[in-house]
This record gives C-alpha cells, structure tokens and sequence, in this order.
C-alpha cells in the first residue's frame, strides 16, 4: 500500500467517519472509533441501529453528519460496503479506508472508477502506529 496515500489519509487535521461503529467495547468498530477519537481526531460515529456511543451521538447515515467528512472507514461487512462507497460518491466525499474484512474486489474497483481514493487490507490503528 503506497505510504504517501496513507499519510494523507492520517492527516491530523482530516475529519473522519467511522461506519460500523458498536457499543461492544470488543468489536472492532468501537476500537476503531475509540483509537481515533483518543488520538485527537475529529471523528463521527455511524450506525443505523444505534443512537449513542461512549457519550456521543450516533449517526444514522453520512448524509446526516453535520460536516463532510475527509476519510470514511468502513468496519462493515463487504455488501454494505459496497453501498457506502456508492453514498460517498454522491456526497462528493473522496477517501474511503477499508478495514480488513470490510472490502470487497467490488468496492474497491468502484472507487477507483469514481476518483475516490481507497486503503484497504491495512488496519488504520496499526497504520496511524507505525
């Protein structure tokens, strides 16, 4: 994965918006969620199924977010990935990272198609480590 487009996407100053978050501190969309907010992030959660997590508020889809966000992060399955990546296209959003598990050959050769710039098969938490 090309180092350069991933310290674009860790950019400090990026809003990010993580899809798939969970209130089951296990899980690794709260781990996800909790990493970046910890490491001073502006970062919003989403879930439709959800309405609060660790005190804040949950979203139920990007369009509702009050800001657009600079790098949406999938901790999703791959189907409903691929239908994140479709909504990102119509909010004009331009960076997608794909948690492990969460890509599909499908989303990623449709971002690349639409000019959205895409990380997959890298954990953002190790990467933002490194």
């Amino acid at each position: 994965m090309n180092t350069d487009k991933i310290k674009e996407f860790l950019r400090k100053e990026n809003i990010f918006a993580v899809v798939g978050v969970s209130r089951k501190t296990a899980k690794y969309g709260h781990q996800v969620y909790k990493d970046l907010k910890e490491a001073g992030y502006v970062v919003y959660p989403l879930n439709p199924n959800i309405d609060e997590v660790m005190g804040d508020r949950c979203y139920h889809s990007l369009s509702e977010l009050p800001e657009k966000p600079d790098v949406v992060d999938t901790v999703i399955p791959p189907n409903v990935t691929e239908k994140t990546v479709e909504e990102c296209r119509e909010l004009g959003i331009e960076r997608v990272w794909m948690q492990p598990g969460s890509e599909s050959e499908h989303a990623i050769r449709f971002c690349e198609e639409n000019n959205i710039k895409v990380v997959h098969d890298v954990c953002v938490m190790v990467k933002r480590r490194e």
